[in-house]
């Protein structure tokens, strides 16, 4: 454990622990040279603290904590619990902060300027069919369903004859917009500006929970996990639709992805840290019309109520 021998490293730890980040996220947020950040986190690496996955041209860092040893657990907790009310943490965090809301605003300039675009652009990335193929099945007359980045509303549009209500949540006024014209048919559609990081909707007020092709745009994707389980009620089920991994490290430019597709170990850890269950993963045939990567259809529930009845037990 000589890596934990250094001060800072406690510091790198915490930040880690509950984000994801880039080599020059990380020399963002400590105000690092690379080469430095680097070392630091080779140091951490080589002794299990750190795990990192390749993306693109990147390295996504985050704390091993499912790899960890009891005993090495233990000791992480006495190491947090004296770096935690340093001051110096509450600066690293505010930056951290910065961080993400950079990832966020390259992605709103992306759907600024593509909103008229959009239904065309994403077409022709994933192909035509896929939404209605993942939907199938999902519908209930009696559901409240949130459409979590709804873009210009193709869900929405969708799933709106089929359930009591929809709530379409989208940070982007240009998409906002456009949905606003597409389903002004929907009575049953409401339209809410909001990040998913911080919903527009209240606790347990959710059936269903549609999230399609857009976490990968997401800043922080554990924190949306987190948000969801939250405003689902008890037994509520997400389904969330977006890229398996891939190399395509231009859509970070071309379109403001945050995140190159995500696999499913990595997805099943966040929906457990985020309190739903029986996580599934599925790998969706490809579309002929499609030129991106690959879909999945990742699905997960909050835990049902436990219902007593008298004698049960007896």
């Amino acid at each position: 454990m000589a890596a934990l021998t250094d001060p800072f490293r406690g510091r790198l730890l915490i930040v880690l622990e509950r984000h994801e980040l880039t080599v020059n996220e990380l020399c963002s947020v400590f105000q690092l040279p690379q080469s430095s950040m680097s070392r630091h986190l080779k140091a951490l690496t080589d002794e299990g603290w750190l795990s990192y996955r390749a993306e693109g041209t990147s390295r996504r860092y985050r704390m091993a904590a499912a790899q960890m040893a009891p005993e090495v657990r233990r000791l992480w907790r006495l190491v947090r619990d004296q770096v935690v009310t340093m001051a110096i943490a509450d600066q690293d965090n505010e930056r951290v902060r910065s961080v993400l809301a950079l990832r966020r605003t390259k992605s709103q300039e992306f759907f600024s300027s593509a909103a008229g675009e959009w239904d065309r652009l994403r077409g022709e990335l994933v192909g035509r069919r896929l939404d209605l193929i993942a939907l199938l099945g999902l519908f209930d007359d009696r559901w409240v369903v949130g459409d979590l980045g709804c873009g210009t509303g193709q869900v929405s549009d969708v799933v709106a004859p089929f359930v009591r209500s929809v709530i379409a949540v989208d940070d982007s006024e240009a998409m906002l917009s456009a949905a606003k014209q597409r389903l002004e048919s929907h009575a049953n559609v409401d339209l809410r500006s909001g990040e998913l990081e911080k919903l527009p909707i209240p606790d347990l007020h959710l059936d269903v929970v549609i999230m399609f092709l857009v976490l990968h745009y997401a800043a922080d994707p554990a924190g949306v996990l987190r948000e969801v389980s939250r405003v689902l009620r008890p037994g509520g089920r997400l389904l969330l639709v977006d890229m398996c991994p891939h190399d395509r490290d231009d859509y970070r430019h071309a379109m403001g992805h945050a995140w190159l597709g995500f696999g499913e170990e990595q997805l099943r850890g966040w929906a457990g840290e985020a309190g739903l269950e029986g996580f599934r993963y599925v790998t969706l045939p490809a579309d002929p019309d499609a030129k991106g990567p690959n879909l999945f259809a990742g699905t997960a529930r909050t835990p049902r109520e436990e219902v007593w009845i008298p004698g049960m037990l007896e």
